[in-house]
């Protein structure tokens, strides 16, 4: 069984878990996107808004924290790429290599906007079942003709449940390369490799077993979904996300 996690859903009473989840969905993409044009200003704002959230839905830093380990490691190439890639005043300097003062801000405030998104969407996770995410995208995809809205809607459901299964994995799989001692050699690429080749196939089996077992019990998509119903108090948080996004983007 996975670990709970930041990424598990936990059941509550706050106002997230309480909004409808069509309306957390449509906050989720307009949050990320205008987030994308955000400055240090509105991005403080923003990060206080959603640690604040985080909190309401009984989520602890530990648990916040502990989820963000392996994303600080794509943080951290993200921002010395952009140190390294953006001209300007030098500050560091060593032989062809150089890290301008612009490089250091332009890093600084991508990774910044990538937590933004990354913390959006473990709100929306850890407030929202899977069998609600499914509903709402097969809602979503109704309209549209062709579209096999069930069968995607199943496939969004499965991604988010595995969500957590995956950072079980991850977890699992680095104990045993520690275990080896794996960690006391140098090379970076030999225990990434160490860790990447068998969590691929551990996950891979892992969703083979799952494919197995759905077919073994006659799964079908044809299947009764909660109901969505939107109240005003949805209407209501979608004036604000509205209000907050205009902030962001003419601030």
């Amino acid at each position: 069984m996975a670990e709970l996690s930041a990424f598990n859903f936990r059941p509550g009473s706050s106002v997230l878990h309480g909004l409808d989840v069509r309306f957390k969905l449509l906050f989720l993409v307009l949050i990320s996107l205008t987030s994308l044009k955000a400055y240090p200003f509105a991005l403080s704002v923003l990060t206080l808004m959603l640690v604040a959230a985080l909190f309401n839905t009984q989520g602890s830093l530990k648990s916040i924290l502990k989820a963000f380990r392996y994303v600080f490691v794509l943080l951290a190439f993200i921002f010395f790429a952009r140190a390294l890639s953006t001209p300007g005043s030098v500050v560091i300097e060593f032989k062809a290599v150089s890290m301008t003062r612009e490089g250091f801000y332009e890093g600084a405030v991508v990774c910044w906007r990538l937590v933004i998104v990354v913390l959006t969407g473990l709100a929306f996770i850890s407030t929202t079942r899977p069998s609600e995410i499914k509903a709402a995208v097969e809602w979503l995809l109704n309209p549209f003709p062709f579209i096999p809205s069930k069968r995607i809607a199943t496939m969004m459901s499965l991604v988010v449940r595995f969500i957590p299964v995956i950072f079980d994995q991850a977890r699992e799989t680095a104990d045993a390369q520690r275990a080896r001692g794996v960690d006391n050699r140098k090379n970076p690429v030999y225990r990434l490799k160490k860790l990447g080749i068998p969590l691929m196939r551990r996950t891979f089996e892992r969703a083979d077993k799952l494919a197995v077992a759905m077919e073994a019990r006659c799964y079908s998509e044809n299947r009764t979904d909660p109901g969505l119903c939107a109240r005003l108090r949805d209407w209501a948080a979608l004036f604000v996300v509205i209000c907050l996004c205009i902030f962001i983007v003419i601030w």
